[in-house]
């Protein structure tokens, strides 16, 4: 499938994979640009110096295009966004604040700045700083989400800006990216199924509750505090939440209840401890399979159903 996302970043399937903090590392991007789609590092690996480090590791692993994913309400994400620069990253997408800061300096030095937005007025508001596209993300993605839903968001978004825009949020397989493409994306960016990926570092708890999770295994915690996180259902999440409508509970014991916690999911696999981040997607996760195995089967899935659509008229 080649459209303006293909053609922009040089890639050969219209698919990101999700920069999912203290998870998305060289091995899984790579794996994933090596498929075709465009790999993602996470900033939130440990410090710049480990970032520094999965790029590197990342440039062996795989020639092709592969991007950071910068949290810039992280401490060091200035840090970072220096960073990215000095190690020559082509692409690099944006989370939790405004590139306003680095989108000069990131332009300057050719970089292609794609931020993650949740609502038609940050688009635009990315759109005029110069963003290249933005990744339209709906409130059945996991991690922090928004109010808005995909189906409602990326049309609107589609309608508001004229950058491409990638749909992000309750995209498992062919028929999401299909749906995707109809509402007017040029792409889809993923998360949830590449947790199960044989190059994802996750827990193997982490793995074995998303294949056992049902259509209602997640839930919203932290929207008390404005900072509302899409979870699998697990001890800690239910805490969490009982705590947050405990009128005994400041806001402060609540956050330091969850520090630390996403960290604890993805390396011990703690259920009362760890914070399992996934969309609501999670229901479809049957079994393991490889980043390459997942990026085909979306894409080729997504033309096939395209192809079969002229059948419904």
């Amino acid at each position: 499938m080649r459209t303006a996302i293909t053609q922009m970043l040089g890639i050969e399937k219209p698919i990101f994979q999700g920069g999912m903090a203290w998870i998305a590392d060289a091995r899984l991007a790579a794996a994933v640009s090596e498929a075709g789609g465009l790999g993602i590092i996470s900033s939130i690996l440990g410090g710049p110096d480990a970032v520094r480090a999965e790029i590197r590791r990342a440039k062996e692993l795989t020639s092709k295009p592969f991007g950071v994913n910068i949290m810039l309400a992280a401490p060091d994400a200035a840090d970072v966004a220096a960073l990215v620069i000095e190690e020559g990253v082509r692409i690099v997408t944006t989370g939790a604040g405004s590139p306003s800061p680095y989108m000069k300096a990131w332009k300057d030095a050719g970089i292609r700045v794609i931020p993650v937005v949740a609502s038609v007025a940050y688009a635009l508001k990315m759109q005029e700083l110069g963003a290249d596209a933005v990744i339209a993300e709906g409130a059945e993605s996991g991690g922090h989400i928004g109010d808005i839903h995909t189906m409602a968001l990326v049309p609107q978004i589609v309608d508001a800006v004229g950058i491409p825009v990638m749909a992000a949020g309750g995209i498992f397989d062919g028929r999401g990216a299909a749906a995707a493409f109809m509402l007017g994306a040029c792409g889809v960016q993923v998360g949830t199924r590449f947790l199960v990926a044989d190059e994802c570092r996750v827990h193997d708890v982490y793995k074995e509750r998303l294949i056992k999770a049902s259509d209602i295994g997640t839930m919203i915690t932290g929207k008390s505090l404005g900072d509302a996180v899409r979870c699998l259902k697990t001890p800690f999440a239910k805490q969490f939440a009982k705590m947050e409508a405990s009128r005994d509970v400041t806001p402060e014991q609540i956050r330091a209840f969850g520090t630390g916690s996403l960290r604890k999911a993805v390396f011990d696999g703690d259920l009362s401890g760890g914070s399992f981040l996934a969309g609501e997607v999670a229901g479809l996760v049957k079994r393991r399979e490889s980043a390459s195995d997942i990026v085909n089967d979306i894409i080729c899935g997504a033309e096939r159903l395209l192809g079969q659509a002229k059948e419904l008229i």
